[in-house]
């Protein structure tokens, strides 16, 4: 008998955590100390089974229920805050879905070609596909992000109603159009490229398989080591048993994360406020939470010469924060009190052109050196430094 996995044991802990603490709402600093530890861990744990489920059922279907999950919890987080503080949240959600795309266009996608070019000389991927995904990311930011602050209909950053119904609607209709673009239509465009003397860019229908079971696998996606029973060089879709498993314990953890985040949303906001943080700081904590297991596998895939993985990892990352959170919010809206602001000030408006300009002179050649990847970096500490100073 193998003893259960820290991504089996979590969910049950985080859960049972939950429910002794609900009823008491703790406000001692251990208690609430061992509680974030189990939400960090659980939000891990929840992500890890999505992958798992993923891996099963296979694609298009398998990106959906990543991007379902990762977006079940930011949208349960960012919910919560708004609900259970008395301070103003108007904000909140423009803070954090700003903040995952800054995360996942300087963070995720700066680390990923500094770790692939410095270990393989150069990083490659397909032009084609990375720019139509940074294309969408850039078309949502802008209709959901910027938009809001130029519109004259309804004063300050926020749109109208009926504004907020369409750029839902058109949000899910970009991310829909992109998933199917690169799930069926024209998935050769987002598989793992190799480079020799004689190809310069080569795809392949194993490297991406390959590159998907092995990408889960180097993150931790399987309760146990992966196996290739079929010898085919990658491992096996995990059975129908782990797949079962996975999805119970990933619907136990997104239900811990969001009873953690509410009991722990005081203590998040009091910490920030009394290190003389801005309320901003609170949307870039939640965005770091949950992209934290997207980084890890996203370097990972660098450092095994799959950069394009790596790349699909961080802008898909990106288009379902925007993508799939913004129409959450519309509807949650309608039972919330107060405005929603989604527009971006001046500062923040200059950062995202900023990056979307590096983005794409990084993204046109389809392969990068060491100095692409820095200069992303960079840009992510000017934006996390003015956001603590602006």
């Amino acid at each position: 008998m193998r003893r259960p996995s820290w991504t089996t044991v979590t969910p049950l802990l985080a859960a049972v955590a939950l429910a002794v603490a609900w009823p008491l709402h703790p406000d001692s600093a251990p208690v609430l100390g061992v509680l974030s530890i189990l939400l960090v861990g659980v939000v891990l744990a929840a992500v890890h089974h999505a992958e798992v489920v993923a891996h099963r059922v296979g694609e298009p279907y398998g990106s959906l229920v990543l991007a379902v999950a990762v977006t079940i919890i930011e949208v349960g987080l960012i919910v919560t805050l708004m609900v259970t503080t008395d301070k103003d949240t108007a904000g909140l959600a423009r803070d954090t879905v700003f903040a995952a795309v800054m995360i996942t266009l300087n963070g995720i996608v700066g680390i990923s070609l500094l770790v692939g070019a410095l270990k393989h000389h150069l990083a490659v991927f397909n032009p084609e596909g990375t720019g139509a995904a940074l294309a969408t990311v850039i078309a949502l930011a802008v209709l959901c992000l910027v938009v809001p602050s130029v519109t004259t209909s309804q004063p300050g950053p926020e749109f109208t109603g009926a504004q907020l119904a369409f750029a839902a609607i058109a949000s899910l209709a970009l991310y829909g159009m992109f998933v199917f673009t690169q799930a069926i239509r024209h998935r050769d465009f987002f598989l793992p490229v190799t480079q020799d003397a004689h190809s310069p860019l080569v795809t392949s229908q194993a490297a991406a398989d390959a590159a998907t079971a092995r990408a889960a696998a180097d993150a931790g996606s399987f309760e146990h080591e992966p196996v290739d029973h079929d010898q085919d060089g990658h491992a096996d879709p995990p059975t129908d048993r782990a797949a079962l498993t996975s999805l119970g314990l990933l619907v136990v953890s997104l239900v811990a994360v969001v009873g953690l985040a509410k009991i722990e949303s005081p203590a998040i906001e009091s910490g920030v406020a009394a290190l003389g943080f801005p309320p901003a700081v609170v949307g870039v904590v939640i965005a770091l939470l949950v992209l934290a297991p997207e980084t890890i596998a996203a370097v990972r895939a660098a450092t095994l010469n799959r950069v394009q993985v790596s790349l699909n990892l961080a802008l898909g990352s990106a288009m379902a924060s925007i993508g799939l959170t913004i129409p959450a919010i519309a509807i949650a809206s309608i039972w919330l009190d107060g405005p929603l602001e989604l527009g971006l000030n001046q500062l923040q408006v200059v950062l995202l052109t900023l990056t979307a300009a590096v983005a794409i002179l990084t993204v046109v050649p389809g392969r990068a050196k060491p100095l692409q990847g820095g200069v992303h970096l960079v840009l992510l500490a000017a934006f996390l430094f003015l956001t603590i100073a602006p």
